[in-house]
């Protein structure tokens, strides 16, 4: 594992943790369609929006925060890199 780049930490981290993450979501969401059916109109607006987010926050977890974080961390490689390329000149 020490071997492999940022990047594919990254991959192998989201391949270990898909199917789990799926199985919770979809187990939720579940539950949450349900009340949105079938739940009266006092909680309908409530399962609604937790619905929602359930899906919005499942798919942001599973394509959005792995390529946010390893942009971050190759930007902090280039700051890095040109500071030491900076000292050096």
């Amino acid at each position: 594992m020490r071997k492999l780049s940022f990047a594919e930490v990254i991959n192998h981290a989201l391949n270990v943790t898909l199917s789990r993450t799926i199985m919770t979501s979809g187990t939720t969401l579940v539950v949450l369609l349900s009340l949105v059916l079938l739940g009266g109109h006092s909680i309908f607006d409530f399962s609604l929006v937790m619905t929602i987010g359930v899906i919005i926050g499942t798919l942001s977890s599973l394509f959005i925060a792995g390529p946010v974080m390893l942009f971050f961390h190759n930007r902090e490689e280039k700051i890095k890199n040109s500071q030491t390329s900076l000292k050096k000149a």
